[in-house]
């Protein structure tokens, strides 16, 4: 933990990009005391309505909202990808996965996308440093899954060696299932938040596991990078990006770390150096 843990109200939320009624992401949250964590609402389908009714009504006036969302929210480019998305991609290509682009083009974030009304509703702060200490007020931060398990499981950090775990896709592996479990099991074990690893040690005993399963933990992993943002050493993560163009909050191990200011370097993208 940080040396001032203080209490804070923690949202993860897997969006589904598309706002498709049909297909729903997840969303699940926690409350820290200072001391300890409490009220842990297990992972649960939401549309972006939902979602943003869900944290209207859950946050609280004693202490902080942090909201970790897995899609961007800063897309300023007609075109092509962030160059946040850039930096990320030469770490998760080289992986085995991809990034999806962020652009206004695409029908995620055009004019009537459902990202930018469930802003609104949310009217959350938007500048992850201030998020750390902030004692009030609700806070977002954007973040990737896929990139947190690099540093959260060194076996993923290789070429080709990141987990194949959406149950919905042919290269779907119940190995990686169960390894992305484990690896977040591990950080909410560190974290001391047992809420969340009594639910991860439920999932981990599914059978078979379903597309919906697969956005649960993802928005349990949303949690996770949440809490590490807030309560742990700022060291232990990294922001990649700018306010202006768009960044990614993500747990950072040492290997990560230089592979990534290295991509970052080579295109002009700040690295821990959040501004607008």
């Amino acid at each position: 933990m940080g040396l001032l843990p203080t209490a804070t109200q923690f949202v993860g939320f897997d969006s589904a990009w598309s706002g498709n009624p049909k297909i729903l992401g997840a969303i699940s949250s926690i409350s820290f005391s200072g001391q300890e964590f409490f009220d842990f609402r297990e992972p649960e389908p939401a549309s972006f309505t939902a979602a943003s009714d869900y944290i209207n009504s859950i946050r609280r006036l004693d202490m902080p909202t942090l909201v970790a969302l897995d899609q961007p929210t800063i897309v300023p480019n007609s075109t092509g990808m962030r160059p946040v998305e850039k930096v990320v991609a030469s770490l998760i290509s080289w992986m085995g996965g991809g990034v999806q682009p962020a652009n206004l083009n695409r029908v995620f974030f055009g004019r009537n996308a459902p990202i930018w009304e469930f802003l609104r509703r949310l009217a959350a702060a938007e500048d992850p440093e201030a998020a750390r200490t902030a004692n009030q007020g609700v806070h977002l931060i954007e973040v990737f899954p896929a990139l947190a398990f690099a540093s959260l499981e060194s076996r993923f950090f290789g070429r080709l060696m990141g987990p194949r775990y959406n149950p919905a896709r042919k290269t779907f592996q119940f190995g990686s299932w169960i390894a992305v479990i484990d690896a977040t099991r591990a950080e909410a074990t560190r974290l001391a938040c047992t809420p969340l690893v009594e639910w991860l040690d439920k999932l981990r005993m599914k059978p078979s596991p379903r597309k919906a399963d697969q956005d649960c933990l993802d928005a349990a992993v949303c949690l996770i990078v949440a809490i590490r943002w807030r309560l742990s050493p700022r060291a232990m993560s990294v922001a990649v990006g700018d306010l202006r163009s768009g960044y990614m909050i993500a747990p950072a191990s040492v290997p990560v770390m230089g592979r990534l200011r290295q991509a970052a370097i080579a295109r002009g993208v700040p690295i821990d150096a959040l501004s607008y």
